[in-house]
């Protein structure tokens, strides 16, 4: 029987040192960080001043680019003195159908009114063969950007002006508070 308790224990102790070892090897894996067992070499950053970037200049209104200078009438083709001419004043039968349709289309603006707003916008028109406007760009600025959008808008609205209207015009729109 003395032989079977030094077997027993030589057994017993032999599995006690391998489970202690195999608990040893877990512990030791679970401790370690995994970005630790990577080899990784050393990341190093450096930074840099930030940029200056300059400020953006100020909103302007945009330019129209339009296509070629064409008559209104085909058949008639303008002289070279008239195509470098400065566009005039919408005036006669024109202007007052220009007027008619801009009392029903232009918009005060609701901030305008709220702020008070006022002021006389200059647009310069480009019409179609048809007497439409195709295009229109402040000429001549109210002061605020709110009435000058409002008068372009406006503008481009205009159809079938008569066929005394040249191709390019100026037209005066005006936003007064009552």
């Amino acid at each position: 029987m003395i032989r079977e308790r030094s077997c027993l224990g030589r057994a017993l102790a032999l599995s006690l040192v391998l489970h202690a070892a195999v608990i040893g090897a877990v512990a030791q894996l679970l401790a370690t960080p995994p970005i630790a067992r990577l080899a990784l070499p050393d990341l190093t950053v450096t930074l840099r001043e930030p940029e200056l970037v300059p400020p953006k200049p100020p909103r302007e209104h945009p330019q129209l680019l339009l296509p070629q200078d064409t008559p209104r009438n085909p058949s008639a083709a303008r002289p070279a003195a008239a195509q470098t001419a400065p566009p005039q004043r919408l005036s006669g039968e024109a202007a007052l159908s220009a007027a008619g349709q801009l009392q029903r289309e232009l918009l005060y603006p609701r901030e305008a009114i709220e702020r008070g707003l006022q002021g006389e916008a200059l647009v310069l028109l480009f019409l179609d063969q048809t007497g439409n406007a195709v295009a229109a760009r402040i000429e001549s600025s109210s002061g605020h950007a709110l009435l000058d959008d409002a008068a372009v808008r406006a503008a481009r609205t205009l159809r079938a002006l008569p066929d005394s209207a040249p191709r390019d015009v100026l037209l005066q729109v005006r936003f007064r508070l009552r």
